[in-house]
């Protein structure tokens, strides 16, 4: 071996690394991505997860308990709800995680020891039901009951206090998993399909007869985005019957609206890599651009790491997935027996999103060389 043919190959491989942009964003970007991601956006201890209080009772001790519930920062409430069914059907509609029922007898229940307050819990995010047992747990011994004398205090003990789970009352991770797995599935092989579709034909020499075909460009993209949706389908489908078929997991809204979220989230994969080859000059570039988006839509959508515990700031990001909208979106029809109307902002984010990616991309394409 020679050393100085070596040396050779070694400065030219780092010459041409340092003229790829991307490869060299990549290098740096990618660590510090990770960095962000795990030590501050990634949370598992969730805190303020959206709450609807439902206060029967209403008296000074139901109220100094649900405001005892709120200090441990654990819920927030958004909704002031008059009876149990408006907090099941928040729950469905995925307005609320949790739902706090106090009934109206509630200061007999407290003095007799019996079931006092109960927590209904949204069960297709098994890190949901975890902290609503934490909830449960809580010390709320410092209220003293109406009925006690001034010096005694009679509080409401764990055992007063039910957990109500919904929609996966065994806790079992497959029905909260595979749902979500769809959406991995479709956004790896979605973007990175179109992400080197038109750069294939630069590479491959096909560019040439496009250009003098009278095919206009919104033709070209459209066209190349088509075929990858039947793919998106089958895949789809694929999963939803393994998932099925090995692991039970329920299909409570139906199978249209379980195809119908999906093809939302096809068409917003594939106009996002349609823009990415828009961008990449070559293969290898596109499938960079490529994993730098998966990353954070399986570290961020609430797939991986729950949403609750993230900081706004990484909230505020997920928001621009379309893996987060979708996974609501899928969780809610196949858990919850939603529909697409009770879901209809997730609806409307994964529409907009598809709209102005395959706008930009048709825009950013020329049928020209250079």
């Amino acid at each position: 071996m020679n050393l100085r043919r070596l040396s050779a190959v070694v400065v030219k491989e780092f010459r041409q690394l340092r003229r790829d942009r991307m490869t060299i964003g990549m290098i740096f970007g990618l660590p510090m991505i990770q960095l962000l991601l795990f030590g501050y956006a990634i949370n598992f201890n969730l805190r303020h997860l959206s709450a609807g209080i439902a206060d029967l009772a209403n008296s000074s001790a139901s109220r100094a308990v649900v405001m005892d519930m709120v200090a441990s920062e654990i819920i927030t409430p958004k909704l002031a709800a008059t009876s149990p069914r408006q907090l099941t059907d928040a729950i469905r509609r995925g307005e609320i995680s949790i739902g706090i029922v106090i009934p109206q007898d509630f200061e007999a229940r407290r003095f007799d020891g019996r079931e006092a307050v109960q927590v209904l819990v949204d069960g297709s995010d098994t890190t949901v039901q975890s902290a609503a047992a934490q909830l449960a747990q809580l010390p709320l011994d410092d209220v003293p009951a109406a009925n006690t004398e001034p010096q005694q205090v009679l509080g409401v003990n764990a055992n007063q206090v039910s957990v109500v789970s919904f929609y996966n009352p065994q806790r079992r991770t497959p029905v909260n998993i595979v749902p979500g797995l769809i959406g991995i599935i479709l956004t790896m092989t979605m973007v990175m399909f179109t992400a080197v579709a038109i750069v294939r034909e630069r590479e491959r020499g096909n560019m040439e007869l496009l250009i003098v075909t009278p095919v206009s460009r919104t033709e070209l993209m459209v066209g190349k985005v088509l075929p990858y949706v039947l793919i998106g389908l089958w895949q789809t489908t694929l999963v939803l019957a393994l998932g099925v078929w090995l692991f039970q997991v329920p299909v409570a809204g139906g199978l249209l609206s379980v195809y119908a979220s999906a093809l939302l989230l096809i068409a917003a994969n594939l106009s996002l890599g349609l823009l990415i080859s828009t961008a990449a000059k070559t293969q290898f570039q596109a499938m960079q651009m490529n994993m730098l988006l998966l990353m954070p839509s399986i570290l961020l959508s609430g797939f991986a790491f729950p949403y609750a515990g993230m900081p706004k700031v990484a909230q505020w990001i997920s928001q621009l997935l379309p893996m987060t909208h979708f996974l609501r979106l899928i969780r809610g029809i196949m858990l919850r027996g939603a529909s697409l109307l009770d879901l209809w902002p997730d609806v409307l984010a994964l529409l907009v999103f598809t709209a102005v990616m395959m706008t930009t991309a048709i825009l950013r394409f020329h049928k020209r060389l250079d």
